[in-house]
């Protein structure tokens, strides 16, 4: 019987388009909950697909911290994080979310302006 060979999946091989970078950045967001390693990890991948040292230059950072940063072993600053997108030609976008009721009720009222009597 012959043997199976397998070889290690990379989904940078895959990331050819900046649609594609960006469908996958935007799904590694969503399945992330807060995790900002597993952000940091799906920007690394995505500058890898694109040229990891062009990548470094467009961003003004080294290759070397730009490795570091995107490793998914550590959090970046958000600096850091700003500036890899940007030297992706990706952005970020709020979306508004629906909220529970009583969340919403209290955020509400926590934005109304408090008066103070004297």
């Amino acid at each position: 019987m012959k043997k199976t060979v397998t070889s290690r999946y990379d989904v940078a091989e895959h990331l050819r388009t900046p649609e594609e970078m960006a469908a996958y950045l935007e799904a590694c967001l969503e399945e992330a909950q807060g995790d900002a390693t597993f952000i940091a990890k799906a920007l690394g991948d995505i500058a890898r697909a694109r040229g990891m040292s062009q990548v470094a230059r467009d961003a003004g950072v080294s290759r070397e911290s730009l490795y570091k940063a995107l490793s998914g072993e550590r959090t970046p600053g958000f600096d850091t994080i700003l500036k890899v997108i940007g030297a992706l030609g990706l952005k970020l976008h709020a979306e508004a979310v629906k909220m529970p009721n009583h969340i919403q009720q209290a955020t509400a009222t926590d934005a109304l302006p408090h008066t103070v009597e004297r």
